[in-house]
């Protein structure tokens, strides 16, 4: 048998096995923001360490900048406090940095493909869980702690135990009104938040061949929602055909795409693990719960205790409770308060053409704060460019700065009191939206667009044919 990419990927960037049994990892390209960066650059500056290849470090603000007023300084003291912070660190050091007044700036995971320094064959480190939205790629891309982010400024690796590979088949294909968000939710809520635990999710098959890059990214964006270290899916010509003409693209891109074609699994590779999903049998789907696992389909009811495993019921009894929902009860029909669109999942220029699609002409329901944050500079020209910004505001929604706003809430966007909200973020975890008692739903911008303007949650399907 062949090997696997990731197998490929590792063994090109494995510098030596260390006595703890982990191999020490050469990381191609490393990605910081404002937030988990700080100590890193103390801890080397405390040592009388130099970033041995700035070159290789990219920085950009995104996790803490108010998607409303950015006048400086920042009205959040500490917000204003970090962002100096990554100035002045990547000033000090020659690290290319994609401030707030850069063409560029945006959420670290939607500016790096963006610019092309996401490229297949890589190693990626960043500082954050969803750094696996890299892999899209053919990347191999790890999120990371602050510790890691010193050993990679100081000596461009770290250290890492090589995972196992699950291969996930994506065969035949989606039915309308299902998207990349409603793949990986049911990969997730099949498999469980700890199924990937010890493995590199491997993404293929007919669904998965016929997706964009952004949908690609989408799906592997949450692998880490899964348990899973890392998502990948093979580089191929859609692969190639996005990263063409991009800033940091390879100057001989040919010889380039030549070189990548050889990085993806063959049809014969070795795997730990292969799982299979119908991709006709998928449903758009919605969270009831506390955690990216607990989602369903949008027709069915919230499962009842008795028909989950037995080790999922605690915390589905932690769900109810928090969630103020009946087990055996519809998700369709319940009133939101809030619709966010936006985030590293779903924060790109197809996902806000698809939201606008669904809200042109229509209205939010004056119950619903409404409101659009794109994942970049460059996804928020190309959607003022292309009117969206005029279609969602039209429709009642607030046009927004970029950055990851309401998804983690590090900024002015929270929730309020028990807020419900419909979110295209990631996240559903207690407190995740900047309240300790606001609760979240998570699913596809179509369906927080649709839930938007009905006032409550409605089934995507029925909405567009509506």
């Amino acid at each position: 048998m062949s090997e696997n990419l990731l197998n490929k990927v590792w063994n090109k960037h494995k510098i030596k096995t260390l006595p703890t049994g982990q191999d020490q990892l050469f990381i191609s390209l490393h990605l910081i923001h404002e937030v988990t960066s700080p100590q890193a650059f103390g801890m080397i500056r405390e040592k009388g360490l130099k970033v041995l290849y700035p070159e290789r470090t990219f920085g950009t603000v995104d996790h803490i900048i108010p998607t409303d007023d950015r006048s400086r300084p920042f009205k959040d003291k500490l917000a204003e406090q970090m962002i100096q912070a990554i100035e002045n660190n990547t000033k000090e050091n020659g690290i290319a940095f994609f401030g707030p007044d850069s063409d560029s700036q945006g959420i670290v995971h939607i500016m790096g493909p963006e610019l092309g320094l996401t490229q297949p064959g890589l190693t990626i480190a960043c500082g954050d869980s969803h750094t696996s939205t890299h892999g899209a790629f053919g990347a191999i891309a790890f999120g990371i702690g602050t510790s890691q982010i010193r050993d990679i400024l100081a000596t461009q690796t770290m250290a890492l135990s090589r995972p196992k590979v699950r291969r996930i088949n994506l065969t035949g294909s989606l039915k309308p009104g299902v998207t990349a968000k409603d793949v990986i939710l049911r990969i997730i809520a099949e498999l469980g938040v700890n199924g990937g635990i010890g493995y590199a999710y491997e993404f293929g098959g007919s669904v998965v061949d016929n997706m964009t890059m952004e949908e690609r990214m989408t799906m592997c964006n949450m692998s880490i929602e899964g348990g899973a270290r890392v998502g990948y899916v093979n580089p191929d010509g859609t692969t190639f055909a996005y990263l063409k003409g991009r800033r940091y693209a390879p100057a001989d891109f040919e010889k380039a795409v030549a070189e990548w074609k050889e990085l993806a699994s063959g049809p014969d590779a070795d795997y730990d693990d292969v799982y299979t999903i119908k991709g006709e049998d998928i449903e758009p789907m919605i969270t009831w719960g506390i955690n990216p696992g607990q989602a369903i389909g949008i027709a069915r009811p919230i499962p009842r205790p008795q028909d989950l495993p037995e080790d999922q019921r605690k915390t589905a009894e932690q769900a109810y409770d928090f969630m103020d929902f009946e087990p055996g009860e519809p998700m369709i029909g319940k009133k939101i308060d809030v619709a966010f669109i936006g985030s590293c999942t779903n924060g790109r220029i197809s996902d806000l053409r698809e939201a606008a699609r669904v809200v042109k002409g229509k209205k939010a329901a004056p119950s619903v704060h409404a409101f659009v944050v794109p994942g970049s500079r460059s996804v928020s020209d190309q959607a003022i460019e292309e009117g969206l910004d005029k279609i969602f505001t039209e429709a009642g929604f607030e046009w927004r700065e970029p950055g990851c706003s309401m998804c983690l809430a590090m900024n002015p966007d929270k929730l309020k009191g028990r807020e419900i909200s419909a979110s295209s973020s990631n996240r559903n975890f207690i407190g995740r939206q900047g309240c300790p008692t606001g609760r979240t739903l998570l699913m596809s911008p179509a369906m927080v667009a649709a839930a938007a303007v009905e006032g409550k949650i409605c089934d995507i399907r029925t909405f567009s044919q509506e």
